[in-house]
């Protein structure tokens, strides 16, 4: 029993070296403790109930899905206001240019109505009629009219384009933008108001 029994020890205690092994489980350490894993599990008691990790790949896929989720939600949640405003000083913008170019060019009278009590815009140009509705809109200033912010207040384009000069306020809680359509250049300019 003692020669037998000192060979096995010696056998269990050795350590093995896989050379050119691709198998990730190979022993680098002695026979007798398993795989490092279940060394681990053993000796450290948190460890002991999880079976599997995971993997690199996997955190990764996680993290790019996570970040282009906060990229698609954030913006639209933090965004839209700031957005809208200027969405619809775009909008009124290429209004006023496009009815000044069109009764120049036509030598037809049009005319743009702006209702404070509904908050719309209405128009009619050479191909159409139509009213659109502007949540900031907040008042119109004429040299004739003063600075109008209740009632309608109508606006004439003729041959020569805009009769006077026109400017468009709109605002929001913590911004203003102001649309202004200058008569004798027909240049329209968008500024931001600081409050």
């Amino acid at each position: 029993m003692g020669k037998k029994a000192a060979k096995e020890r010696m056998r269990t205690s050795q350590i093995t070296i896989c050379k050119g092994c691709t198998d990730p489980g190979a022993r680098l350490y002695p026979k007798s403790l398993g795989t490092f894993g279940d060394l681990l599990r053993k000796n450290n008691p948190v460890l002991s109930g999880l079976q599997r990790g995971f993997t690199l790949l996997e955190l990764l896929v996680v993290l790019f899905l996570a970040s282009l989720l906060m990229a698609i939600v954030f913006p639209s949640l933090y965004g839209t206001e700031g957005m809208r405003l200027k969405s619809e000083s775009k909008r009124i913008a290429s209004v006023l240019r496009y009815l000044n170019d069109s009764s120049i060019a036509t030598k037809d009278p049009y005319s743009l109505t702006f209702d404070f009590g509904e908050n719309t815009i209405s128009w009619n140009g050479p191909d159409v009629d139509k009213t659109e509705q502007f949540k900031s809109l907040s008042s119109v200033e004429l040299p004739s009219k003063g600075n109008v912010r209740e009632g309608q207040v109508i606006v004439p384009f003729g041959p020569l384009g805009i009769q006077e000069s026109l400017v468009v306020h709109l605002r929001q809680p913590g911004e203003a933008m102001t649309i202004a359509l200058n008569q004798l250049s027909g240049r329209v300019a968008i500024k931001t108001d600081d409050q």
